[in-house]
């Protein structure tokens, strides 16, 4: 059971009590995987990424400096590693020809076989990026390129089979009107595909596209948004655009080649830790201080996509449209509720959200309807239904729910 549900899940999440979450957004069913047992705040999940194999592998970076390797086809974690050095949490990990490259707070970057679990091994190679790291970034389109950045920390390429000095290092922008030095703090890196060149975004709500192949090491474009710092960004399916979100759970999307604002998307109540877009459909996964996990549409028309999770005993909130024949709020067990609102359905999640890792495959389609039981918290069979939903009845102590739909073609 524990693999089939693994298996199929749309999203996957890190908390802060080192639970790793996988959310399937079509059977509307949340779980939750530990690797000993009982969460602990000393294992915080501080970083995800998917490994080498496709998504057939996570690699969970933990904040007591174990990197674990969690199987999406078993549903189970298939060991760990400890990987010393450095002071503060993951900033970023990757995988490349059979090695793992691991990235700390305080700067040191380190390359380990992947494949050795012997934890008195040595690193096979160490670098010195710099402290007040806040990102490495993983080159998609070579794997052994890795960027990083931070708080006085300006962005910097290195090439783990090159030198040891990075093979890029970008220059400050010149000083303000006040002929005064603009400060630095890089929070998060892209790269743009087909093309060398890469984006940041700032604690200073600046978003910058670099290009290392111009003569000039500063930005060739510069933006701002808002007027708080920037937290988190992703690229969007074309890569001519980028999502980023800030403190405040503001989230836009900026253009690339113009530097303007293309929209905004709204619901999010607390300081954005994760966002991912899917590469092929106009997806937005998003995640943060409010515990709330999101599905926008990036595509008009734009907002909340409308999910369901699964209602049971892993601590979710789900709130649905009010047409619905329930009352509006309903007790499901301890740890569970009910909240009907107009327009909206979401999965709240009682663990802080850290990270997020959206699965790549295109089968989400879903075009029937589910019932819950909310008087049990169990999900019953998925039952044929007329699609004409203001005649939708409901048995007593049942509450019949929407399947989460992802026909673009059709406005719900």
């Amino acid at each position: 059971m524990a693999a089939a549900a693994a298996r199929w899940n749309h999203v996957w999440v890190g908390t802060e009590t080192g639970i790793l979450k996988g959310v399937n957004l079509q059977r509307k069913q949340a779980a939750n995987f530990t690797a000993g047992g009982q969460p602990r705040r000393e294992e915080a999940v501080s970083a995800l990424c998917w490994g080498t194999g496709g998504e057939t592998q996570i690699l969970v970076g933990c904040a007591d400096r174990t990197v674990k390797h969690f199987s999406t086809e078993d549903g189970i974690f298939q060991g760990q590693r400890h990987c010393p050095g450095g002071e503060g949490t993951f900033r970023g990990l990757a995988q490349a020809d059979g090695t793992l490259i691991t990235c700390v707070d305080s700067g040191i970057l380190r390359v380990w076989h992947d494949k050795d679990k012997d934890t008195s091994s040595d690193p096979l190679l160490e670098l010195r990026v710099g402290p007040g790291v806040c990102r490495m970034r993983q080159d998609p389109a070579h794997p052994h390129v890795v960027a990083t950045g931070g708080k006085e920390n300006a962005l910097k390429i290195w090439d783990l089979q090159g030198s040891e000095e990075p093979v890029f290092r970008a220059k400050n922008v010149r000083n303000d009107w006040l002929d005064l030095r603009v400060p630095i703090w890089d929070q998060d890196i892209q790269f743009l595909p087909g093309s060398q060149k890469l984006v940041t975004c700032t604690g200073y709500h600046q978003v910058r596209v670099y290009d290392p192949a111009s003569p000039q090491r500063r930005p060739v474009l510069e933006t701002t948004y808002g007027e708080y710092p920037l937290t988190a960004m992703t690229l969007t399916p074309g890569g001519n655009s980028v999502i980023v979100g800030n403190t405040h759970g503001q989230l836009a999307e900026i253009d690339l080649r113009q530097g303007r604002l293309l929209g905004c998307l709204k619901g999010l109540a607390g300081s954005v830790r994760g966002l991912q877009c899917h590469p092929s459909k106009p997806l937005l996964a998003s995640c943060g201080l409010d515990r709330v996990l999101r599905i926008h549409r990036i595509q008009n028309p734009r907002g909340l996509e409308h999910k369901v999770s699964y209602l049971s005993h892993l601590q979710l909130m789900v709130l649905w449209r009010p047409r619905l024949l329930c009352p509006p709020f309903m007790f499901l067990s301890q740890h569970a509720w009910l909240l009907k609102a107009p327009h909206l359905l979401q999965v709240y999640l009682k663990s802080q959200l850290n990270c997020l890792l959206l699965s790549g495959r295109d089968n989400w389609e879903v075009s029937s309807w589910a019932r819950e039981c909310g008087s049990q918290g169990h999900r019953c069979e998925d039952l044929p239904m007329e699609r004409k939903r203001g005649q939708l009845e409901c048995r007593p102590g049942t509450i019949c729910l929407p399947a989460w739909s992802l026909n673009f073609s059709e406005r719900h």
